[in-house]
């Protein structure tokens, strides 16, 4: 998987076969989504029972240019760890998968805007002590750009998945944005699909 995942386990026995699902599923995401920045995905013991089993959440968090963050939420009882938190774990991505999919409809039904105004790459690198960094447009192409071609926006400000427009021209080691402008901030939100749950103490996301 290229998109860097962060797989975090609470109250939870950390085991081979568990892991490599959620790496499985997680690669199959991102095929579903190209331009995935980022997946988080969080194992926890919700809740101790004595009788029918314990309760486990599944939460996972992607991040989506330009600057959408995705989540899907599942929860339910486990009795058996290696038998009933698989099926948990793969309900969860389906519904991330759903919120994928969701989105990129969402962003086909868009109005179409003037071209200076549609949203072609997302910022994908920043080394802002050398002042440069690099977008990633949407066909997969990462392409260098300098602070001095940032147009409407603070480079030391600059985040990760924020959407923008660009030209580029021809450089001495190849294809570089001449000028970048900032469309869409990292700011958009899309809510999960069981966004009224409350979450359970001391619950992080």
């Amino acid at each position: 998987m290229q998109v860097p995942l962060e797989v975090t386990y609470r109250e939870v026995d950390k085991n081979d076969f568990i892991d490599d699902l959620i790496r499985r599923k997680a690669a199959k995401l991102e095929k579903a989504c190209p331009h995935l920045i980022s997946c988080r995905v969080v194992v926890a013991l919700d809740q101790k029972q004595q009788r029918t089993g314990n309760i486990y959440r599944v939460h996972i968090n992607m991040l989506v240019p330009p600057g959408h963050t995705l989540t899907a939420d599942r929860k339910g009882v486990v009795a058996k760890l290696h038998e009933d938190l698989p099926p948990l774990i793969r309900e969860a991505f389906d519904a991330a998968n759903r919120q994928v999919r969701d989105l990129a409809t969402q962003q086909k039904g868009k109005t179409k805007l003037h071209p200076e105004q549609q949203t072609n790459a997302f910022v994908h690198r920043l080394f802002t002590d050398q002042d440069y960094g690099f977008i990633r447009t949407v066909d997969g192409q990462d392409i260098y750009f300098h602070r001095n071609s940032l147009l409407n926006a603070n480079f030391d400000t600059l985040e990760l998945g924020t959407g923008v427009a660009f030209e580029a021209t021809e450089g001495d080691e190849g294809l570089q944005a001449s000028t970048v402008r900032v469309i869409e901030h990292k700011t958009s939100h899309v809510p999960s699909e069981q966004a009224e749950m409350q979450k359970p103490l001391g619950w992080k996301s």
